[in-house]
């Protein structure tokens, strides 16, 4: 399983709402902190992996230019079962994102997270989950999601274990 998206989407955060482990994943306010593939290993044959966002990153662009390979490594690997991408909702989703789903391809399950639902009214949410709905089509399922107020987070709990559990 693997955390995808912009920097500073939430997907540090997501990690730790979905494993009900507060310190598990780093968080940080400043965009660009996630700066390696970060494997968490939940039990045996079970990893999460928290890949550095896109859009912005702190790290030198020699840096950056190395996470190439192991981010394309990492998508050709048969354990690779499924990609949480964490789009923030009040921004909805941009062209890394589409690029991103671009990469997936038709073959890896795609779950988006429209993160920080917290920060939106009812309306606001409901609207940013349609107009994500209408974008994906069938490419992928879509979600509200906040990890400070655990909105969807028992739905995306159900995900990752579906697609963890053989």
């Amino acid at each position: 399983m693997a955390f995808v998206g912009r920097s500073n989407a939430g997907k540090s955060s997501a990690i730790n709402a979905l494993t009900e482990r507060k310190g598990l994943a780093r968080t940080s306010k400043t965009p660009g902190r996630t700066r390696l593939l970060n494997f968490f290993e939940l039990a045996p044959s079970q990893r999460l992996v928290d890949l550095p966002g896109y859009g912005y990153a702190s790290g030198p662009p020699a840096e950056r230019e190395m996470w190439r390979p192991l981010i394309e490594a990492l998508r050709t690997r048969e354990s690779l079962c499924g990609l949480f991408v964490i789009v923030d909702a009040r921004r909805g989703l941009l062209e890394g994102d589409e690029t991103l789903l671009s990469w997936a391809g038709p073959t890896i399950p795609l779950r988006v997270l429209l993160s920080k639902a917290d920060k939106l009214n009812r309306t606001d949410g409901a609207r940013a989950l349609r107009s994500a709905q209408a974008a994906l089509g069938d490419r992928a399922t879509v979600q509200l999601f906040s990890a400070l107020d655990k909105t969807g987070v028992q739905e995306a709990q159900r995900q990752l274990e579906a697609w963890l559990m053989p």
